[in-house]
Order: structure tokens, then C-alpha cells, then sequence
């Protein structure tokens, strides 16, 4: 590789091998022969990844990350599982958990507001949106919980910034590059080998881009759209493997001599990573994805789940992670989700869409697991970066706002309302106040769900509440 480190990338494209494969098919009789054989492969047939020439950072986060994608160990059978959906683009949780209850609501909404007699009521104060009759459901058979108020001190309302918020856990500190679920996984696996292919603490996230609530700083999660795209996709995969052979008459790369001076100097001996070198990983790396998506592309081909899950992206990211617990693996905490939630304009129809979609989604989900009898194992979380404003605006939508509902579920919840739904009246600049900080929620779960203590993660102890029974 060469050019700046900091603006160089290698990009080895998905698509099928455009060049003739005969110089790959031609003996090889030299290690240099060897790599540039190599090398027109991965360039010509690879759809894999792209990677700054900073490699020491690369090789451990891409390392880790195909190595805990395929760990295979007993506690894939039993051990807890955490989902999060995301709710992108900021929630009207206003017109999710409804106060129908409530005249202010009304007064406030008076064209996207849900009239009383169609809310499906949870007590006399709240209920859920009309649409969500799957969640219902699963708050009446105990399967539910809902947190009401959810937000933190001076709430930014930029998107960018808030999610951000919400994903490293941190208001205070934009230079925090590394998110809560990469923490617990960092922190889970203190002391581990992280390309120790039997690390069960690994993380999955459907999605081109991976969240930053899911990188460590020595750990980090994979990241696929779907379980082929992180594969080899051309025609010759036969020829590739062999090229990944060892080669007996592999020759030192390193300058031997030199290295041994600097020892008896007694200065610090750092090899140099060479290109062929860096070339070598990404090729077994790449057979490592390979293996990786076959494994993941044979759980799915084989889910055949006898409930019908909602079209889209969000539907098939939950059947996707359904397939993979049913499979067994090992993986801890998934994450998928669902945009479209930025309703500045003629909400009603496009959230009620999005409502439908979201309940579809996870009421499928739940009956999947539940006939899988992994039912227990699983605790789903949604979130959004900020919820909307009071009043609705004069283009029949609503604007950036503070405090949401969350929403959990779970065959092992402790069922109901916890905190108390914001006032409507006594506001922070039209805004909702918030009662209950995420990170308490985020705390809860770590201890609770995940065991494992959250002060290492989150920075400090935060109030937690009971979320499961025993």
C-alpha cells in the first residue's frame, strides 16, 4: 500500500472477476508470484471491505470482528440475548404512548392527535397507538414494559449529536469514539485474545454501516445489510482458496539481520507490517467472512418461521436475527433499525405507517422466538434520539423535542409502567421533561439482563430498577 495514510483507501469492490483468471491458474513457483496472483484476485473478485492503511488498528477490530461472528461454543444454546431497534430520524412518542387522558394532548393536536375511543388503553391516563395491537398484545400477556420519560440533562436536538448521545452514553464528551455496547463487550472480555475465536460476548448489527453504540475500543461488532454481503460473489472460489494455501517455500519478508542489530542495541524491535503481508490477512480474513456468511446464509436458508413477518428492511433485519438464535449462536446483542420517524410535515399517515410496521416487526419477532422456546432468553429495546414537541407544528407535523417513551420486551419482563409520563403543561421551552435519565435504563440492562457491573461501562453508577423476574 502506499499514498497518505490518512486519505488512501483500499476498496476491494463486490463484483464477479472481470479479468481472465489464466496467470491464476499458471504455476507458482515464487512467493512474489504467489501475492501478485493474490493480489489480481482480491482486486478483481473480492466483496469484502475497505481499509485505511493504518493496519495494526485494522487488523485487530477486522480480526475480532469476523472471529466472534462464527464463534461457536455451548452458550449459543442458553445464554441471554439483548436486541436493539433503533427508531431513526427522532420518535413521536407523544403519539406512540398516548396520555389520551389527558385535555392538554388534545389542545395541543388538535389535526394529529389520537382521539380517546381509539386508543388502545393501558389505564386511564395512557394507551398505545391504535396501530400497535401486536404490542398491546404482548403488554396484556405480561411481555411489555414501558418507560415512561426517558431523556437527560440539556437535551440536544440535533440528530447527529443526540444520537450520538444516546450510543456512546456520554453528553458531556463529543471525542468519545466508542459506544456503551462496545464497552460491555470491551469490558466482558477484559483479559481475552481478541481474535480468540471462542468469545461468546460478540455483537451483530444488520445494516450497511455499523452503530457506534456498537464499537469498543478493542472490540467491535460486524456489520451486514444482509448474510451475503460480506462474502466472496465471484465465479472462481476454488481458485481463491487455493491461493490461500501455505506455501513451502515462503521466504522471510522482514529484514532478519537488521531486526537482530537493533536487539543487541537494545532499541525496541518494530517490524514493519508489509504490504504483502497486510495483503495476506485480508485474503485469510476473507476466507474467514466466507466461512462467516456460509454459516449465517445456512441458519437463515434453513428458518422457515410459520409467522409472517412485515416486508422491508426492518422486517427481514428481525427475521435475519431470529434465524441466527434459532441457529445458536453465540452472539449477545443484535441491533436493527427502523427510519423514517423525522415527521416535520403530514405526519399522521407516514407515523401511523411506521407504527404498523414497528409493531408487525416485533409481534413477529416475539412469536418467532416464542415457538423457537427462546423466548426467554431475549430482551428487546427500542430507542430513538429524541422525541417530538407538545404542539404540533402549522405544516401538520411535529418538531425536534426532548423525552420519549422506551419500550421493552420479553417473556422474563417485569410487566408495566415505569416512571411517570411527563406534565404536557409544565414544559422546558415546549418541550417534555424528562424523569428517568437513559443511561439508569442502560444500567438496568447491563446488571439485570446482561449481568455484568455498569459503572466500568457508563463511567458512574446510575439508579437501576428491577426489569426481570427471577
Amino acid at each position: 500500500m502506499q499514498g497518505d495514510a490518512e486519505s488512501k483507501v483500499l476498496s476491494l469492490k463486490c463484483s464477479p472477476v472481470n479479468s481472465p483468471l489464466s496467470t491464476l491458474n499458471s504455476p507458482l513457483t515464487t512467493m512474489k508470484d504467489h501475492m501478485h496472483s493474490r493480489r489480481l484476485f482480491l482486486q478483481h473478485g473480492m466483496a469484502l471491505l475497505a481499509a485505511t492503511p493504518t493496519i495494526p488498528m485494522f487488523l485487530d477490530n477486522t480480526a475480532m470482528a469476523f472471529a466472534n461472528a462464527v464463534a461457536s461454543q455451548d452458550s449459543g444454546k442458553d445464554g441471554k440475548i439483548l436486541v436493539i431497534v433503533q427508531l431513526s430520524g427522532g420518535n413521536d412518542g407523544l403519539n406512540t404512548v398516548i396520555p389520551h387522558g389527558d385535555d392538554a394532548y388534545h389542545r395541543a393536536r388538535p389535526a394529529i392527535g389520537k382521539a380517546a375511543k381509539d386508543v388502545l388503553k393501558i389505564d386511564g391516563y395512557v394507551g398505545l397507538n391504535p396501530n400497535l395491537a401486536p404490542l398491546k398484545s404482548l403488554f396484556d400477556n405480561g411481555q411489555m414494559s414501558i418507560v415512561q420519560g426517558v431523556g437527560y440533562p440539556n437535551p440536544n436536538r440535533s440528530h447527529f449529536r443526540s444520537m450520538d448521545i444516546w450510543q456512546t452514553a456520554e453528553p458531556d464528551d463529543e471525542r468519545n469514539t466508542s459506544g456503551w455496547l462496545g464497552r460491555y463487550f470491551d469490558s466482558c472480555c477484559s483479559g481475552a485474545d481478541p481474535t480468540n475465536q471462542m468469545d461468546p460476548s460478540s455483537g451483530v448489527s444488520i445494516g450497511e454501516i455499523q452503530p457506534l453504540a456498537m464499537k469498543g475500543e478493542k472490540f467491535s461488532a460486524l456489520s451486514f445489510e444482509r448474510p451475503d454481503s460480506f462474502r466472496y460473489k465471484g465465479k472462481n472460489l476454488d481458485d481463491f482458496v487455493d491461493l490461500n494455501k501455505p506455501l513451502s517455500d515462503a521466504t522471510p519478508t522482514r529484514d532478519a539481520p537488521r531486526e537482530a542489530d537493533a536487539g543487541r542495541r537494545g532499541k525496541p524491535v518494530i517490524a514493519p507490517v508489509t504490504e504483502d503481508e497486510q495483503l495476506n490477512f485480508l485474503s485469510r480474513t476473507a476466507l474467514d467472512a466466507q466461512a462467516s456468511s456460509d454459516r449465517i446464509l445456512r441458519a437463515t436458508g434453513a428458518h422457515k418461521p410459520g409467522v409472517s413477518y412485515p416486508g422491508g428492511e426492518f422486517g427481514n433485519g428481525l427475521k435475519t436475527i431470529a434465524a441466527m438464535i434459532r441457529a445458536e449462536m453465540p452472539t449477545r446483542v443484535y441491533y436493527v433499525s427502523l427510519g423514517g420517524f423525522d415527521t416535520h410535515a403530514n405526519q399522521a399517515g407516514r407515523h401511523d405507517q411506521l407504527m404498523t410496521q414497528l409493531a408487525q416487526g416485533i409481534g413477529a419477532f416475539m412469536e418467532d422466538l416464542r415457538a423457537q422456546k427462546n423466548d426467554e432468553r431475549v430482551l428487546l429495546m427500542t430507542f430513538s434520539e429524541f422525541g417530538r414537541r407538545v404542539v404540533q407544528n402549522a405544516s401538520g407535523g411535529t418538531d425536534h423535542g426532548a423525552a420519549a417513551p422506551l419500550m421493552l420486551f420479553g417473556s422474563r419482563l417485569k410487566q408495566g409502567l415505569i416512571g411517570k409520563h411527563p406534565s404536557l403543561t409544565d414544559l422546558d421551552a415546549g418541550d417534555l421533561k424528562y424523569n428517568v435519565d437513559f443511561r439508569s435504563v442502560y444500567a438496568s440492562i447491563l446488571q439485570n439482563w446482561l449481568d455484568t457491573p455498569s459503572k466500568p461501562i457508563l463511567g458512574r453508577q446510575y439508579q437501576t430498577f428491577d426489569l426481570v423476574r427471577g
